[in-house]
């Protein structure tokens, strides 16, 4: 695991103690309890319909649990002022980036919408994040030019601006090619190094979960069925666990 000592941690704490979600007689969410330390990439790993989607918008705060919580620097973010006091980024599965604006109003969005910076402070702002992930001197393109990998590492710099010390990832590597979605992964593990960001990543994407990850959890029907290094989870005994790690994806929609 590549940490610095405890005071360089930029990154937070996140713990999940006992979150329980359903939507009218679906139980989706069963109580699930894991934390992740600061600095850490840790990733979420399951089929599709296993909870994954349900528990990031409770994380992003867009679904009220109906029991349990999670906290952040043991800090509950269900109460008002979390918000303002812990930075989070989210990099959403699509990218998200608005296609009326260009690459560098995309990264500089919120800055210039809560008018934080100056101008000439949000361009030198957004030209050092977007040469951060590679992409130097993009700012004048469209989002339309750009491949899929460039659209996703475009949302890595616009959550970077925030000097985030939490990013949420949502399938950070889907309907990418095999070496962008490489690339991808490099991003995750450089931002940890440099600035010891901690990384939670949603993905059924078994190569960049076990290249990336210091600990994977595998949830199934909204329960963690093994959590633990890569090695731990590999040799884990639950035939659940091992059906996933060895499914094949191919034709998954």
């Amino acid at each position: 695991m590549t940490n610095g000592t405890p005071d360089h941690h930029f990154g937070v704490s996140l713990q999940v103690r006992g979150l329980r979600k359903s939507f009218g007689r679906q139980e989706v969410l069963k109580g699930l309890d894991f934390e992740v330390r600061p600095g850490e990439i840790f990733v979420i790993m399951g089929p599709s319909g296993s909870g994954k989607s349900v528990l990031l918008r409770h994380l992003i705060g867009l679904e009220p649990p109906d029991a349990g919580d999670i906290l952040i620097n043991g800090e509950s973010i269900q109460t008002a002022e979390i918000a303002s006091k812990y930075r989070l980024a989210m990099v959403f599965q699509s990218g998200a980036l608005l296609n009326s604006l260009n690459v560098g109003e995309n990264v500089g969005l919120y800055l210039s919408e809560h008018q934080l910076k100056p101008p000439e402070e949000i361009a030198r702002i957004v030209a050092e994040k977007l040469e951060d992930v590679g992409l130097k001197g993009t700012e004048e393109k469209m989002p339309g030019e750009l491949s899929g990998g460039m659209k996703k590492r475009v949302a890595i710099a616009r959550a970077l601006v925030i000097e985030p010390q939490l990013i949420l990832y949502d399938e950070p590597t889907s309907e990418l090619d095999p070496l962008s979605a490489v690339i991808i992964g490099e991003e995750i593990l450089r931002l940890q190094q440099r600035i010891h960001v901690t990384s939670l990543v949603v993905s059924h994407d078994r190569d960049l979960a076990f290249g990336v990850a210091d600990r994977i959890a595998v949830i199934d029907e909204g329960n963690i069925l093994a959590i633990g290094a890569p090695d731990e989870v590999k040799r884990h005994p639950d035939p659940r666990v091992q059906t996933f790690l060895h499914a094949d994806f191919k034709h998954e929609t």
